[in-house]
């Protein structure tokens, strides 16, 4: 007996993104979203609500052409549902002179991308954001802000609406497939019969896939973004987004200066190793999620290359003024008073075995079934281009 046409596991954005987006090219079949917490309880709702333009991400590769699609739907979206949004742009700051050269790389390869980057030198700079210091600049004006949690509840209610089926509280513990469908088993509950399923379990995508089969060869590594947010005295300090040009060879964008749309601003994040893979309050600590890590090759080779970076990102974690050096290296008026308490967030990043971060967005598939199984930023803003590409390939199969 089929129970769904399609089974969703995973409720944060790509998940409600492609559960909302199959009911939408086919309408009146049936689709069960399945997730073991809340919706946007994990990486959807703990980040900057930034929607990226698509600057730092290689040519041609999935991120960038997605990103840039995504962005332009998720204001299209936003405007269409009532949802608070803003443009105020980037600013991406250099503040040493061995900088200026990625910043001009950058500059490159955001016109590559199809964006129309604006470089601002010190006087140009200084008259746009007063408090900010640095040596050259490179406004991205399509940058934006918003609150996923938002987004993601309003493409829930649409799911719904259409038909959709949102069960919570149902963590996925098997799946078997075979040529008439797939098999879901879930913790507590009957088992859920369906023709096709997608899986979007972000940090716990390389388990979900195991449980598939197709979970070889990479890893899920956490790591914890912690965020500041100013004072509300400082919520006119900077009107756009700004952020540091990031350090070469790393995935992550350095320390920033955030709008919220709450109209206040973060500061973060940074980029430390979690050691809980859904541990959230500093100091986190899941010894199964460590002795995981620790088995996996690709984590071993990886962690001498990264380990000078590491142990810097650690310290500033541990000690507050190591964390507000970093922000005043463009913006200096920042004092450690300024730097109050805020939720952090986790970033699911597969490693491959040989100790590599995945660059892009990142599948693995079955007959039956499609797992993504690398979606890190900027995924909430490419959430639905993601829901198409993969719907396209359920369909297709």
């Amino acid at each position: 007996m089929i129970d769904a046409d399609v089974v969703v596991v995973g409720g944060g954005i790509v998940g409600v993104a492609t559960a909302m987006t199959y009911l939408e090219r086919n309408p009146g079949v049936s689709v069960t979203l399945v997730e073991k917490g809340a919706l946007a309880g994990q990486q959807s709702g703990h980040n900057s609500g930034v929607i990226h333009a698509g600057v730092y991400y290689q040519p041609g590769s999935l991120k960038a052409r997605l990103c840039r699609a995504g962005a332009a739907w998720t204001k299209r979206f936003a405007a269409q549902q009532g949802i608070d949004f803003r443009v105020p742009g980037k600013l991406i700051v250099a503040t040493r002179p061995t900088e200026l050269g990625r910043l001009a790389a950058l500059e490159r390869r955001a016109v590559t991308n199809g964006l129309r980057p604006e470089r601002l030198d010190v006087a140009e700079l200084r008259r746009r954001e007063p408090h900010v210091r640095g040596l050259a600049a490179l406004l991205v004006a399509e940058s934006g802000i918003v609150s996923y949690p938002a987004v993601v509840d309003a493409m829930a209610r649409l799911f719904r609406a259409a038909g959709g089926e949102i069960r919570l509280g149902a963590e996925v513990v098997g799946i078997g497939e075979d040529d008439r469908g797939v098999t879901v088993e879930v913790a507590t509950g009957a088992p859920i019969r369906a023709r096709r399923l997608v899986a979007c379990a972000g940090i716990q995508a390389d388990r979900v896939a195991r449980l598939a089969g197709v979970g070889d060869g990479f890893a899920m590594v956490p790591f914890r973004g912690e965020y500041y947010r100013l004072p509300e005295a400082r919520s006119g300090l900077v009107s756009s987004l700004i952020y540091p040009v990031p350090e070469p060879g790393m995935p992550f964008l350095g320390v920033h200066l955030t709008p919220t749309i709450d109209g206040g601003i973060t500061v973060g994040p940074n980029a430390v190793l979690g050691l809980a893979r859904e541990g959230y309050p500093k100091w986190s600590l899941d010894r199964s999620d460590v002795a995981e890590l620790i088995r996996f090759r690709g984590f071993r080779r990886m962690v001498p290359g990264l380990l000078r970076t590491g142990l810097g990102e650690l310290w500033n974690s541990a000690v507050k003024p190591g964390y507000l050096a970093r922000i005043r290296r463009y913006c200096p008026e920042l004092r450690l008073a300024d730097l109050l308490p805020h939720e952090a967030g986790i970033r699911a990043q597969a490693v491959l075995e040989d100790g590599s971060m995945v660059e892009d967005f990142m599948f693995r598939s079955t007959p039956r079934q499609v797992h993504v199984v690398n979606a890190p930023s900027p995924a909430a803003t490419s959430a639905r281009p993601i829901a198409e590409a993969i719907c396209a390939q359920v369909d297709a199969g």
